[in-house]
């Protein structure tokens, strides 16, 4: 029988082998580039997803977040304050996200690989542990696991629509 641990990962392992897949199968100029005018670009769309995933299991298992503390911040060198992960961003700031196949790639795997890590703990018993006493009823770790997956899993397929519609130019 599969454990919630075991879900976790096999959820997240599977958005993780997308985002692979598009970043191994698109052209890189069409990285960067919008696939109609105002919409998300694939780059900006899997640094948000991957952001997203980094922030809330550093929140959630108090541990360090990777964009920072593993030198990502500075090596995709955007002009933002580090704590930016995409939430509100205007069009103008999701063209300033240009990032490389072989840069998000390893964004992406330091990010879930510290993800994997702790949600290979994760049992029944951990999922109503409050998270973030902010909201009204307060975030478990259910819920935000969830959100999570949910998040990455809309943005890696968003990801791969514009890739399709690049594609067909």
């Amino acid at each position: 029988m599969a454990s919630v641990s075991d879900i976790l990962l096999d959820s997240l392992g599977r958005v993780r082998e997308t985002v692979h897949g598009l970043l191994d199968d698109v052209p890189e100029e069409h990285l960067t580039e919008p696939p109609a005018p105002g919409t998300n670009t694939i780059a900006w769309l899997v640094w948000h997803l991957t952001r997203v995933v980094d922030e809330h299991v550093a929140d959630a298992f108090d541990v360090d977040v990777v964009w920072t503390t593993g030198g990502w911040y500075d090596r995709f060198a955007l002009p933002f304050p580090a704590s930016v992960h995409g939430y509100g961003m205007s069009y103008d700031d999701v063209l300033r996200v240009r990032a490389g196949a072989a840069d998000l790639r390893g964004y992406v795997d330091a990010a879930f690989d510290v993800a994997e890590q702790q949600l290979r703990g994760v049992s029944d018993g951990d999922l109503d542990r409050i998270v973030d006493e902010s909201w009204d009823p307060p975030v478990t770790l259910g819920v935000r696991l969830v959100s999570m997956i949910n998040d990455a899993t809309q943005h890696v397929g968003q990801a791969a629509y514009a890739a399709g519609i690049l594609d067909r130019r």
